[in-house]
């Protein structure tokens, strides 16, 4: 990955606003992961990506919010200037502010009415809120994301890195090479865990994701988006060290290797500051680049096997999820907790995890089709 000039790039302003099929694509292709991934005492979360590797679906939504932060708000920024990004960059961040709330609520009250679980634990304990249950100062600390509990972390750590977005454009604005060294420096500070995130006033406890970290796989997908960074074509040498590497990580993920060779567990131990998902470890980083560089390989130039007719109904129904993000994203939390009461009650054969993972991706879909109908105003559209 090397700094470019603008001129490496002609016109790549103009292309920044064009849709890219990949980014929507494999933005719904993560959404649906993640909602496997957090439905409780689910199965299927044993063959999701993050079981044989280092990265995980949490990587796909960062780095690809990062790309389309770049289309969203690098083209107001050199249209407008820093003043109207900052005012466009607050606009969202209140929106997102608002989404985070809400979705607690929303389950906060979803987990109270469901009680008790069968074996007599309740589902308030097991997203460990009963504190906040009984203790009413915790709504002021939550607001000011001061008490932020693990299943709700990702938006507070998308907000932080959202805000640090027209600081890196004035810095970009000033040199080229400026961005990429406060990018490496807040990233660095985040591997000391010398200033963590407070994620609850009775403890030392830090946010499960610090913004720190994380922004270096935000601001990489940021400015390869924008062109300020060029990185090698993904072939030849780049795509073999990339598969290379990710084979020699899944012995030292993958649940059934661990468990049966202590000494891949030991090593899985002694470099795990380099694979944190806390501080977006070197090794995190690495192998998701490795698999975007094998996943662009894959789908060709500019994504054109995503087009073939052989799939182009999966494709499509991907690209719709990807295109309305933050409503799925929402949703997807929310009824993964629904899943999980609810395969609590009926139990979980292969049958019925199979039935509810696939209802759940049913539901996202369904959700990202009202909602693109909702953005396109149909009642503005003058009646044929």
């Amino acid at each position: 990955m090397t700094i470019a000039t603008r001129s490496d790039f002609p016109g790549t302003i103009a292309r920044s606003t064009a849709r890219d099929i990949r980014l929507d694509v494999f933005r719904g292709l993560g959404m649906l992961i993640i909602l496997i991934a957090h439905v409780p005492g689910n199965p299927w979360t044993l063959w999701i990506p993050a079981r044989f590797g280092f990265s995980d679906a949490t990587e796909m939504f960062v780095f690809l919010s990062g790309m389309a932060s770049a289309i969203a708000f690098g083209g107001t920024f050199d249209r407008r200037g820093p003043w109207l990004l900052t005012a466009r960059v607050a606009q969202r961040l209140w929106q997102l502010w608002w989404a985070h709330l809400a979705l607690f609520l929303a389950i906060f009250a979803l987990v109270t009415w469901a009680g008790m679980r069968p074996d007599g634990q309740s589902y308030v304990s097991r997203l460990n809120l009963q504190r906040f249950a009984t203790d009413a100062g915790l709504v002021l600390d939550f607001m000011l994301l001061r008490y932020v509990p693990n299943y709700f972390d990702i938006l507070p750590m998308y907000m932080v890195i959202l805000a640090l977005l027209p600081v890196m454009l004035m810095a970009e604005r000033a040199h080229r090479a400026l961005p990429l060294v406060l990018i490496v420096a807040l990233w660095s500070l985040a591997q000391t865990r010398l200033m963590p995130f407070p994620a609850e006033p009775w403890s030392d406890r830090g946010w499960f994701f610090d913004p720190f970290g994380w922004q270096l796989l935000f601001f990489t997908g940021f400015f390869l988006r924008r062109g300020t960074w060029r990185a090698p074509p993904a072939r030849g040498w780049l795509l073999g060290l990339a598969v290379v590497f990710v084979v020699a990580t899944v012995p030292f993920a993958w649940y059934q290797t661990l468990r049966a060779y202590p000494v891949l567990r030991d090593v899985a131990d002694t470099i795990r500051p380099l694979t944190s998902k806390t501080t977006f470890g070197l090794f995190r980083y690495l192998h998701f680049l490795s698999l975007a560089v094998i996943a662009l390989a894959l789908v060709g130039p500019a994504g054109a096997r995503l087009t073939r007719p052989v799939i182009a109904p999966v494709t499509d129904a991907l690209r719709r999820i990807g295109q309305q993000s933050l409503a799925v994203f929402l949703a997807g939390m929310f009824l993964a907790q629904v899943i999980g009461i609810a395969l609590d009650q009926i139990g979980r054969d292969a049958l019925t995890v199979t039935l509810a993972n696939l209802s759940g991706c049913a539901i996202l879909y369904g959700v990202a089709r009202v909602t693109g109908w909702f953005k396109s105003t149909p009642w503005s559209t003058p009646r044929p």
